[in-house]
């Protein structure tokens, strides 16, 4: 589990991708980059967020920033989650939780009494030069994607 922290280097990763490619953040050297880590495709939360940040998709291209949500969740799943709301954005598969474990949201939730392993919802803001500029955690869906847009526009 790692614990990151503002001004660290953000792990690289390398997934396979919505539409059949993969996708790295090294990809983006230069850049920013919104990373936000989702628990599960089509569900309300992860839903509502994947739309209000595709949104927002203009404003991002806008002052070069790529936005890209990871999830457990397979290519296939991402494609047709994609397909069915028309979102604009990255949708990395992290079938195995590697990258998930490495930024330290892979973690033991409680639902109905029930715990498990699951992903925390958290956003990072990665700057041009690859560290961690801002993070999220436990996120809140309701006004995030504007918060973001905002922090990655003051970079």
């Amino acid at each position: 589990m790692a614990d990151l922290t503002v001004g660290d280097a953000a792990p690289d990763f390398d997934v396979p991708r919505d539409g059949g490619d993969r996708i790295s953040l090294s990809a983006f050297s230069g850049r920013p980059v919104v990373l936000y880590f989702y628990p599960k495709d089509d569900t309300s939360g992860c839903t509502k967020e994947a739309i209000s940040f595709t949104e927002l998709a203009p404003e991002f291209e806008a002052i070069g920033a790529a936005v890209i949500g990871i999830s457990p969740d397979s290519v296939s799943k991402h494609d047709k989650f994609a397909k069915k709301y028309s979102l604009s954005l990255i949708l990395g598969s992290d079938e195995d939780t590697q990258v998930a474990q490495r930024y330290g949201v892979w973690k033991e939730k409680s639902m109905y009494g029930r715990r498990y392993m699951g992903i925390e919802r958290t956003t990072f803001l990665v700057d041009t030069d690859g560290k961690i500029a801002r993070i999220w955690p436990k996120v809140k869906v309701a006004g995030h994607a504007e918060e973001v847009l905002a922090s990655a526009k003051a970079l």
